[in-house]
């Protein structure tokens, strides 16, 4: 995760399928819960941000889709803009 400026913050590997890591499950927890708190420094109120996340691809959210575009309305098939509070 990283700032604004580019500066890493935190940062967690997931080396298999980008979506497991083959360390030890207390150091996976460790560096989740220091991701959680750098998305906290960025603004982030919501509890366990990275979970939800996790689930906007899964199909029983049939209207929207996060991509490497962006967050996708599959109904209309447009991106949908994602604004940060002023």
């Amino acid at each position: 995760m990283v700032d604004e400026t580019g500066r890493v913050l935190a940062e967690l590997a997931l080396p298999i399928g980008g979506l497991m890591s083959d360390r030890p499950a207390r150091e996976v927890a460790d560096g989740l819960e220091r991701l959680v708190r750098a998305a906290g420094t960025l603004g982030t109120t919501i509890g366990a941000p990275f979970m939800h996340m996790s689930f906007l691809g899964l199909s029983v959210i049939p209207e929207l889709r996060l991509t490497d575009q962006g967050l996708v309305d599959v109904g209309l098939f447009e991106l949908v803009p994602v604004r940060q509070k002023a």
